[in-house]
């Protein structure tokens, strides 16, 4: 079987796509000086971004690793994820705290899903 990458670039590729199954990049804000809050939501809507154009949703998430830079930002990460997450279908998840790229970074969100 084929494998399809979207945005694909010197280092990275944000998506690979292979039977059925999308792959997504360690997904982060763009803009840093936001908190928690404010990280986690632009997090999420890189997620559902990606995510559509590969034929799927967070509806068909099938797994999710969110990497925090400082564990104390636990509650504030789930105050914004509990809003997003879909309603009966809350994927595995696994959180860990773990030193990012940059320290202004404060989470990044990796995800699988299956497409529709």
């Amino acid at each position: 079987m084929a494998i399809q990458r979207l945005h694909v670039g010197k280092r990275l590729s944000e998506v690979a796509i292979h039977n059925g199954t999308v792959y997504l990049a360690g997904q982060l804000a763009e803009d840093t000086t936001q908190n928690i809050e404010g990280q986690t939501r632009e997090s999420l809507a890189h997620i559902d971004r990606l995510l559509a154009e590969a034929g799927s949703d967070k509806h068909h998430i099938l797994s999710c690793q969110i990497y925090l830079a400082d564990v104390k930002d636990f509650d504030g990460m789930n105050a914004v994820w509990d809003t997003w997450v879909s309603a009966n279908n809350a994927p595995p998840r696994a959180t860990v705290e773990a030193k990012l790229a940059r320290p202004e970074i404060l989470i990044e969100i990796i995800v699988v899903a299956a497409q529709k």
